[in-house]
């Protein structure tokens, strides 16, 4: 890359408590966008994790190995004022259904009104992945069920000996 090349970064954030395949779908796409995909777990006020930020950024790592363009990190401000701070124009969202939609609408206006520099670019999910959730693999894992078709294979044991433990 020369001198003058600008480098195309984007964010893709959230809580992944747990990570789920679905993140993962996105989290491949969309560093297939960019030069660097910034993975930021998001601290969420609203939401009660059952992952520390800790075993979440290695879940990530241990998921995400095979992808050579990504930086994980952790904020607990805005994801826009992330992306102002490390100049990233481009935010990823997943978007899987209507509550999705609405939720993601609704967070696009505040987005563009705190920083209007930065773009929201909408990936769906694949049709293996549009329904996974973290709660519904809480659920799954509560209930001794199967969820190796929802979580990356590196993170599987660690997800079920950590949400085992909250039963």
């Amino acid at each position: 890359m020369s001198k003058n090349t600008v480098m195309k970064k984007g964010l893709y954030p959230g809580s992944f408590d747990p990570l789920t395949l679905g993140h993962l779908d996105v989290i491949e796409r969309a560093s297939e966008l960019v030069d660097v995909l910034h993975i930021v777990i998001a601290d969420n006020p609203k939401k009660k994790f059952s992952f520390t930020a800790e075993e979440r950024v290695e879940m990530i790592k241990k998921s995400t190995a095979h992808i050579p363009n990504i930086l994980i990190s952790y904020t607990s401000d805005l994801v826009v004022r992330y992306a102002d701070k490390h100049s990233i124009k481009v935010l990823f969202r997943g978007l899987r259904n209507i509550a999705d939609y609405e939720n993601e609408y609704m967070l696009y206006q505040f987005n563009k009104n705190l920083n209007p520099n930065v773009e929201t670019v909408v990936l769906f999910p694949s049709s293996r992945n549009h329904f996974v959730s973290s709660s519904s693999i809480k659920e799954l894992v509560y209930h001794d069920a199967d969820i190796s078709l929802y979580i990356p294979e590196q993170i599987i044991d660690m997800v079920i000996k950590k949400l085992s433990k909250l039963k």
